[in-house]
């Protein structure tokens, strides 16, 4: 297994990710009978290389995938090799550790112009006129 490349230098080492395969549904004939397709990896949010705020947003934003134990989950069963969902599984963990720790931007509270807010107005007048001249009061 490889290491984990969150970005900003942050890298998760392969040995705090534990991988279990399963048997996997789907396409894939007897194989699957057969074959532990199915991956999936773990890993302890707690020993995660990361400073203790970053580690809460991991766990507020991914609280979804996170037991009690505090350990995230990614499973991959989508390819019908092995290492295929090995690696479909660790790219997902990736990505989901490296969008959990970044910081989002502030909000910035803007305004509409007030000639946005009078074109707005006006075309909903534009179009109660037409819809009133459709109705049957003023049909002919």
């Amino acid at each position: 297994m490889r290491d984990l490349d969150l970005g900003d230098g942050i890298i998760v080492p392969a040995n705090l990710l534990r991988a279990a395969t399963s048997r996997a549904g789907g396409p894939g004939g007897q194989n699957v009978n057969k074959v532990e397709t199915r991956v999936t990896i773990e890993v302890d949010v707690d020993a995660l290389p990361l400073p203790d705020e970053r580690k809460v947003r991991i766990r507020e934003r991914l609280a979804g995938r996170i037991n009690k134990a505090g350990v995230l989950r990614v499973t991959s069963q989508a390819e019908r090799s092995q290492v295929a969902n090995r690696d479909r599984a660790l790219a997902r963990m990736e990505e989901l550790l490296s969008d959990a720790i970044a910081e989002q931007a502030k909000r910035r509270a803007t305004r509409i112009s007030k000639s946005q807010k009078q074109r707005r107005l006006e075309e909903k007048k534009r179009r109660a006129q037409t819809k009133k001249l459709r109705s049957a009061d003023y049909a002919d």
